[in-house]
Parts: structure tokens; C-alpha cells; sequence
């Protein structure tokens, strides 16, 4: 069986979709070597990997995988002419898409990737680059949902909002699991002193990372964070991520009043933290809050419990679902107060902290890359 991967999200900076997409493909040039049971199955399929502008140097390099450089300099253009062009000439058995959308006028097999469809259920959420792209990626997306012989998602919510939304069967909409990027399980082998200095932070402080959407509550996580700071001075608050507020909400300006009211620089923000350094600081916070009122998964929430950080999250779509009893839920996202009260029982109760990290640990077993990437070519197979 030949499979074609629409491969160009692996190009460049890499977003969740190429994340996603490397974790598969790491997974599947294993299948030679396992010689399981499970696995012999998949011996004799076969992939192509299309490229847009370029052919990533860490693709790994088995005979499983043949890529090819299309080399288009319109995404668009890639997407919906080139790519099922050479797909067609290529005679592939079933095109995947991680990411969204498929070839619009491609009339082989589809399976299509849909993380989540905030665009759909919540439009003024989404981070639209514009106009023309708020009509073109809703269209689009619900188009290749109707056409697709199979629709991955990440969540029985997700599942559930596809349905809803696109009006789909049931049957063709398969829940598979992400999990933690290889990189992030964390350990306690760690140099704090260095990620301090370079941070700014001492030693007891609370965590968030993420891109700062409305729909994330960083404002009245500030709130919550500043009375746990006259209290205990301390702590303090790092918080990882680009500020995408709509409307725009001036994070820094919140975080410069708030620091003066208290008297020191106990509230920090960064726009981007690397891989490296997200485990370590995963693995050295008090502990993670991360809330907010829609996620097709919620990704960072089970990193910090790889790496043992206690979580404060939301007990709302996709994350009560990720966290399981793993982590202390804010059932109001607007009301400071229930952050407030959650994370001073972090603050003063060590056992709880514990507790939680040692459920955390628990639930990250049951989320395995192996397990995803299995049962996605379990799928393509039967298409």
C-alpha cells in the first residue's frame, strides 16, 4: 500500500501540525525494526512525503519513506494543485493530511487530520491572518471533512464538535491521542542555576506557556497570581507565549502595574521558550496553571505532568478529558477567586502537591506517540 503525506508543515518553524506530523513519521520508520506481532502488518506499506520548499534535514532517512520536492511558492498553490497532481501521478493509495485542509478538487482516497474546529464553533476566537483566510480555511476544511474516508481527532470533544459542526458520520471520525514529545519527558537531572539567571527567577515560581489567547484567562490568572503574592512574596509568575489577545488586552502593561503595586518584579513574561528549556522549567516550577474555555487536546498541561509539575487546569472540553484525576479544575475561568483558592492549597499543602504529582506521572502513561501512530496506520490501512 502506497501512502502520500502532505509533508510541508514539517518545513521550517514547526507549529503543532509539524510536531505532530514528525512524531508519526518517527514512530512509523521504526516498523522494520520492531518485528512485532502488531507491527508486521504494516511491513509492506509504503510512503511519500511531499515537500513544499524543502526537504527537512531531520526526516528520518529509511526506505520506508521517499520524498519528493515540489517546489511551489504558494501554499495554497501547493495544497490544491500540486500536491494531488503528483499524488494522482504517483498513484498513491490514500493522501494524509495532518493539517486541516486537503486538495479541493482531488477525487482519491482522503484521510484528514482535524485537531480541533475552533474556527468553526468559536470564529472570533481563532486567530484569523485574514479575511479571505477566515472564509477560505472554514470552507475548505468543511469541505475535505465531507469528502475524507477518515477524520482524525485528538479528543472525544473534538469528536464530538466535528459531528456537530459538519454534520458527519459518526463511524469516520477516529479519536487518537497525542502525547508528549520525546524531548520533554522530563527527569530531575537539571541545572537550575543556569535557567534562573537566564529567566530571572528564583526559586519558587508558578508556570504558564502558551500562546496568550482571550479565550486563556491570562488576566485574571494575574489577578489570582497577585493576592497569592502579597501573601507569599516569594513566588513568582513566569509566563511563556506571544500575546494574541482580542480584543488586544495589554499583558504588559497588567504585569508592570501589578509588579509596581507589589514592589518587585514578580510577575514575568517572555514571548518563546525552546524545548530545552520548557522541560527544565516544566520540571522546576511550584507548579502549572494553564486554563481556558476551548482545546481540541491541550498539550501543555500533560507536559508539565511528564515532567512532574502539579497542574491547575479547566474542567471544560478536551482538558478534564487530557488530565483525568490528575489535576486540580477551575469550573470559572473568569472568576479570580476559584484561581486564587486553587492555588494557595498548591502553595500550602506539600502533600497535595505530591499527590497531584504523582497522579500526573500516572496519566502521562496512558498517552503514547507508538500507540498513536499505530492505530493512525491501522486506519489508512482498511481505507
Amino acid at each position: 500500500m502506497l501512502i502520500g503525506v502532505d509533508a510541508h508543515n514539517l518545513e521550517s518553524n514547526r507549529t503543532g501540525v509539524g510536531r505532530y506530523l514528525f512524531n508519526l513519521l518517527r514512530e512509523w520508520s521504526f516498523v522494520q525494526t520492531y518485528h512485532t506481532i502488531e507491527y508486521d502488518k504494516f511491513t509492506q506499506l509504503k510512503f511519500i512525503l511531499y515537500f513544499k520548499d524543502e526537504i527537512p534535514s531531520d526526516i528520518p532517512k529509511v526506505s520506508l519513506f521517499e520524498s519528493k520536492l515540489l517546489k511551489v511558492s504558494s501554499t495554497a498553490k501547493f495544497v490544491h494543485w500540486d500536491l494531488p497532481w503528483q499524488a494522482r501521478k504517483d498513484k498513491v493509495d490514500v493522501l494524509f493530511c495532518p493539517g486541516y485542509v486537503a486538495p479541493i478538487f482531488y477525487r482519491g482516497k482522503i484521510a484528514l487530520v482535524l485537531h480541533d474546529i475552533i474556527y468553526e464553533a468559536h470564529p472570533t476566537w481563532f486567530n484569523w491572518k485574514s479575511p479571505a483566510d477566515k472564509i477560505f480555511l472554514k470552507w475548505v476544511s468543511k469541505k475535505a471533512a465531507k469528502k475524507a474516508a477518515a477524520i482524525f481527532t485528538c479528543s472525544e470533544f473534538s469528536k464530538q464538535e466535528i459531528i456537530k459542526y459538519y454534520r458527519v458520520s459518526e463511524k469516520k471520525v477516529i479519536v487518537n491521542y497525542l502525547a508528549v514529545d520525546e524531548i520533554l519527558i522530563g527527569d530531575k537531572k537539571y541545572n537550575f542555576d543556569e535557567i534562573k539567571q537566564r529567566y530571572k527567577i528564583k526559586d519558587k515560581f508558578i508556570f504558564f506557556v502558551g500562546s496568550l489567547f482571550s479565550r486563556r484567562h491570562l488576566p485574571e490568572t494575574i489577578e489570582s497570581f497577585y493576592r497569592i503574592a502579597r501573601e507569599y512574596s516569594d513566588y513568582q509568575f513566569l509566563i511563556g507565549g506571544k500575546n494574541y489577545t482580542r480584543p488586544l488586552v495589554d499583558i504588559d502593561k497588567l504585569i508592570e502595574e501589578k509588579n509596581a503595586a507589589l514592589g518587585n518584579r514578580a510577575i514575568l513574561r517572555v514571548d518563546f521558550i525552546g524545548d530545552s528549556d520548557l522541560k527544565l522549567l516544566y520540571s522546576a516550577c511550584a507548579f502549572f496553571v494553564w486554563l481556558s474555555d476551548y482545546e481540541g487536546f491541550g498539550l501543555p498541561p500533560l507536559e508539565a505532568m511528564s515532567c512532574g509539575a502539579p497542574v491547575i487546569t479547566s474542567d471544560s472540553t478536551s482538558l478534564k478529558e487530557v488530565a483525568g484525576e490528575a489535576a486540580l479544575f477551575i469550573k470559572n475561568n473568569s472568576d479570580a477567586e476559584e484561581i486564587y483558592r486553587a492555588m494557595k492549597r498548591l502553595v500550602e499543602d506539600e502533600n497535595l502537591r505530591q499527590e497531584l504529582i504523582r497522579r500526573g506521572r500516572e496519566q502521562t502513561i496512558k498517552f503514547s506517540w507508538r500507540d498513536c501512530a499505530k492505530k493512525t496506520l491501522e486506519v489508512l490501512k482498511m481505507i
